[in-house]
């Protein structure tokens, strides 16, 4: 027995409003309570709607659209990241519409939701562990994701990214080469690629036979929280001679704190970044860094999306590297 074809009358009773209000939201979302998009959202991502793309009233005429979800607008990753999606949509005929969850799972599911019902072609994700729900969402899309600053295995989804677990490994191996022992590593949210990271740096600390600290705030790094990490650091692990800093943010306050208490660096104190930001590479010393390919991920991945979409064979795993500066902090 044929399944009946989902209606927008349905949607708009099932989620409790008028179907004119379900139709205002799918035309110009702006216009619709946050609270009410939401809960509109939600429904359309259960049932799988779809709206029926040779409805102009329904989706307005607009560019196809791909969406794309960061974890946070303050920072330099990804502003880069999002660059490089749009060197691409750009000159494609796409819109970019960007959503943040503020590194917060439950807000990326709920986003995801949101930014389903807007009509989207493709998705790009800069996460790649969600929730039960949220996976259930991706599933039902039928439309081609990307998960991007890491490298998954996850079955239907393209992937572009590094290694993080090998970045976290290797960067751990140079500070050791130089003769620091007491390496201490600063996480933030920790997160996924925090965690990859953080794995890296205790296998290296393993194989040299030395014990591993961690100090983790689950904070958005920034230049302040990394002062204070150091300052702390110092009172749990007073023999600490070199840090391994998931981002340059972070490494760049621990220079700071350096400076400020005399503490000189190199010598006594061997520091290392995450991603080779600006802002660790215009300060002095320069800072070591694991350089990592952001705007590139945003650009492959969007150029396969778009493959995708168009059903155009590609490939889905792309594994982009990484290099690793010693700038003048080891």
């Amino acid at each position: 027995m044929k399944m009946q074809r989902i209606t927008l009358h349905d949607i708009a009773t099932l989620a409790g409003v008028t179907k004119m209000t379900c139709s205002r939201d799918l035309r110009t979302p702006e216009k619709v309570k946050a609270e009410t998009a939401e809960h509109i959202a939600k429904v359309i991502a259960e049932v799988g709607y779809q709206p029926d793309a040779d409805n102009s009233a329904m989706i307005g005429n607009t560019l196809p659209r791909i969406g794309v979800l960061i974890p946070s607008f303050h920072n330099q990753i990804f502003a880069d990241l999002l660059a490089g999606v749009e060197s691409v949509t750009r000159v494609q005929g796409y819109q970019t519409l960007v959503v943040n969850y503020d590194y917060d799972r439950q807000r990326e599911e709920e986003k995801i939701a949101t930014v389903l019902a807007f009509n989207i072609k493709a998705l790009l994700l800069t996460e790649s562990v969600h929730t039960v729900r949220a996976e259930k969402y991706l599933k039902a899309a039928g439309i081609p994701i990307a998960e991007v600053m890491g490298l998954t295995q996850t079955p239907g989804r393209i992937s572009v990214g590094f290694n993080n677990h090998r970045a976290g490994l290797d960067m751990t191996n140079m500070l050791l080469a130089s003769g620091k022992k007491h390496i201490i590593y600063f996480g933030s949210m920790s997160d996924t690629r925090d965690e990859q990271r953080y794995a890296g740096y205790c296998e290296a600390m393993t194989a040299a036979g030395l014990p591993a600290g961690r100090i983790a705030p689950n904070k958005i790094s920034s230049v302040s929280i990394g002062t204070g990490m150091m300052t702390l650091a110092r009172q749990i692990y007073p023999n600490m001679d070199g840090i391994l800093c998931t981002n340059d943010d972070l490494a760049v306050g621990v220079l700071q704190e350096c400076r400020a208490a005399g503490i000189l660096v190199p010598d006594q104190m061997a520091i290392a970044g995450f991603h080779g930001l600006e802002i660790g590479q215009v300060t002095t010393p320069q800072l070591a860094s694991v350089v990592t390919p952001r705007f590139e991920m945003g650009k492959v991945a969007t150029e396969i999306l778009i493959k995708k979409i168009h059903q155009q064979p590609t490939i889905e795993q792309v594994d982009l590297h990484y290099r690793l500066s010693m700038g003048a902090t080891i």
